[in-house]
């Protein structure tokens, strides 16, 4: 039985024109903030997942690590960092992507990923799937398998689950902007 997750929407605030104007920013530094909604997030996303063959679990720059961590500490995997351009020390793989509102490059340490490591995606927000989809597509160069990607809050009328493909999507919660 899927627990209710409703309820969290109350600490998920709404900042317009943040990047950029017309963007409506998903902010979860509220639900961050709140001990019982950050730990319920947690538990809720980890027990999901139970049972999934994870080795290792990636986290999307930068909320993404937030969430990625614990889950990967309840999955007794392993924590990757996938980056921004030009943030990692050591040698990379580079991903480009378009998202929203531009372009952008993702890396991730080449020594990170082996073949046939399963690899579970986490981030906090899934809107247009093109950060998701570049990190998926890093994954699977170095020769990973990506078991699923994992999400606080899915923005369903941006698509992104188009970019996925056949992947194993799971959102927390559904944000309908036509609601």
């Amino acid at each position: 039985m899927k627990a209710d997750t409703a309820w969290l929407m109350r600490y998920i605030r709404e900042v317009a024109d943040f990047p950029l104007p017309g963007v409506a920013f998903k902010d979860i530094t509220p639900l961050l903030a709140n001990a019982d909604a950050f730990r319920f997030t947690i538990d809720a996303l980890a027990d999901h997942l139970a049972g999934m063959p994870i080795d290792r679990v990636m986290g999307i720059e930068s909320r993404g690590f937030i969430l990625a961590a614990p889950v990967a500490y309840r999955a007794g995997a392993s924590f990757i960092p996938v980056r921004k351009a030009g943030k990692l020390p050591h040698v990379v793989a580079r991903e480009e992507y378009s998202l929203e509102y531009g372009r952008d490059k993702l890396e991730v340490h080449r020594d990170a990923i082996h073949p046939g490591d399963r690899v579970l995606i986490v981030d906090d927000v899934l809107a247009t799937g093109g950060t998701a989809a570049a990190a998926s597509r890093l994954v699977e160069g170095l020769g990973g398998v990506v078991v699923g990607l994992a999400f606080l809050l899915e923005l369903t009328p941006l698509g992104g689950r188009a970019l996925l493909g056949e992947r194993d999507v799971y959102s927390l919660l559904s944000y309908d902007e036509q609601s």
